[in-house]
């Protein structure tokens, strides 16, 4: 039996990077399909202003938030939590969840979905609605694709803004 033992070793420089609004930055990282489908992995750099990402969830895909630097609030469910650098958080399917810096603060994330699912062509079709050329209802069109569903959240909508 053939096992491939490469590593997969992807530079600075070779990463893309959309920007997906004026306030975040997305940095790609690794797709399903450069991981045999064990992982997806990207860096989220919200600025302060960020909306982050609204409510959602995943039906196959565990979401997991490592946080590099900065201060990171995230819907887990029905709960609210803080997450500050060098937090973790782990989001297993189903549950609801979105997340935003902190008013006022910036998030840099590391953000990694197992097992993997192809998500960098969601990442492009919003910088591709950022920029007006994609129609915001392509995202709701795309959340089979892509496994993201999104709904509303009262708790999140109705957070309170330190």
């Amino acid at each position: 039996m053939s096992v491939d033992q490469s590593p997969l070793h992807i530079t600075a420089a070779d990463a893309e990077t959309l920007a997906d609004g004026a306030t975040s930055l997305i940095t790609l990282l690794a797709d399903a399909d450069a991981t045999g489908g064990a992982l997806t992995v990207n860096r989220s750099l919200l600025k302060p202003g960020s909306p982050g990402a609204p409510p959602h969830f995943h039906t196959k895909t565990t979401e997991t938030f490592f946080v590099l630097d900065g201060t990171l609030l995230v819907l887990a469910g029905e709960e609210i939590r803080t997450l500050e650098q060098g937090d973790l958080l782990v989001i297993p399917p189903r549950l609801p969840h979105a997340f935003a810096p902190v008013p006022g603060a910036h998030a840099d994330i590391l953000v990694t979905f197992t097992p993997g699912i192809a998500r960098f062509d969601y990442y492009r079709l919003l910088e591709r609605v950022y920029r007006g050329e994609a129609e915001p209802s392509e995202i709701g069109a795309s959340s089979e694709q892509f496994d993201n569903h999104y709904f509303d959240s009262p708790t999140w909508r109705n957070r309170s803004q330190p």
